[in-house]
């Protein structure tokens, strides 16, 4: 499973060929990863944005990366979690990495950086939000050169770094 790594860091430092925004469903930088992809990548991707009318839970849009080292900018939204009026919200998480996936392999992006999607504010649980990502990328090792699952946080690096060793034996 060397083609997955599990980082810390910031996710807009990583010098691959795109990374998946955890994005808003009008595309707009909000808070969070969202909000640092907006800030860094200029006001060239928020035009852009505006040009892709919004995004549907679960699908994904694709942008030119601008200022940020990726070629490409992934769009995905995740459900919110604390909403219990969204239905089916494991299967609109998967959603967003397989749909994101997909996207990367139409645009011939061999390298991809995910970060925890929907772990934010979107209050996804972390050992759903790792369980996810891990299976997904591991599902999709075959096309990609590398798979990076980014964690801002400690205790998120951890425990995906523990869910990693448990999925992928």
């Amino acid at each position: 499973m060397n083609k997955i790594e599990i980082i810390k860091g910031d996710i807009t430092e990583i010098d691959v060929d795109a990374i998946v925004n955890a994005a808003n469903n009008w595309l707009i930088g909000g808070g969070g990863v969202d909000g640092i992809i907006h800030h860094k990548a200029g006001k060239e991707l928020d035009e852009a944005c505006k040009k892709l009318n919004g995004c549907p839970t679960g699908e994904a849009k694709i942008t030119p990366g601008f200022n940020l080292k990726a070629k490409y900018i992934i769009h995905t939204v995740a459900p919110k979690w604390y909403d219990s009026k969204i239905e089916n919200k494991e299967e609109l998480l998967k959603n967003c990495y397989i749909n994101s996936f997909s996207l990367a392999k139409e645009n011939n992006v061999k390298t991809i950086a995910f970060p925890c999607l929907g772990a934010g504010i979107y209050q996804v649980p972390i050992d759903v939000s790792a369980k996810t990502a891990i299976t997904e990328a591991i599902n999709n090792t075959d096309f990609f050169n590398k798979i990076y699952l980014v964690c801002f946080k400690a205790e998120d690096y951890n425990y995906y770094l523990k869910c990693f060793n448990e999925l992928a034996k």
